[in-house]
């Protein structure tokens, strides 16, 4: 089955080089970006200020490989791994999910913090975090990530999913 996204915003970050961002929100808990929305969404902005996060569902758009198997940046081990087990950029469809601090919204544009995305990317849709929805109770397991949150936050991209 073959669909089609649309880019409702864009995504304005002090990101302009894919090499050196922190890889996790994370480790950019104090970057501030804004998201300037399309005059036609400015509407469906309207409630959004009174959430503390949201998530973004992005497109990599600087991204040009997709691969099954990579090394992940926040791998302590340098061991391969399933690319559906990382947040690698390099997935086939070369989606990101980022949950973001809200700070403003005002007419069309949305201020955010706690940024690690790329400047210009695409933006193909925004929603609320709601703590009653989403937090996890009980035992949560991350699988082969072992790194502490000092280790991610510190952590920043190199070249490994640049296109050379």
């Amino acid at each position: 089955m073959k669909f089609e996204l649309e880019q409702i915003a864009t995504i304005r970050s002090p990101f302009c080089e894919l090499i050196d961002m922190p890889v996790q929100p994370k480790g950019a808990k104090d970057v501030y970006a804004t998201i300037e929305f399309k005059k036609e969404f400015e509407d469906g902005l309207k409630d959004l200020d009174g959430f503390s996060h949201v998530y973004l569902i992005y497109y990599f758009h600087k991204v040009t490989k997709a691969e099954l198997s990579v090394i992940p940046f926040n791998d302590k081990t340098n061991t391969q791994r399933g690319v559906f087990s990382t947040r690698t950029p390099v997935h086939p469809n070369k989606i990101g999910l980022s949950v973001v601090e809200l700070v403003k919204v005002e007419n069309n544009i949305v201020a955010i913090k706690g940024v690690d995305i790329l400047d210009g990317t695409p933006l193909l849709d925004i929603k609320p975090y709601i703590e009653n929805f989403d937090k996890i109770e009980g035992k949560v397991a991350s699988g082969w990530m072992k790194s502490n949150q000092n280790e991610v936050s510190e952590k920043r991209s190199d070249d490994r999913f640049v296109e050379n």
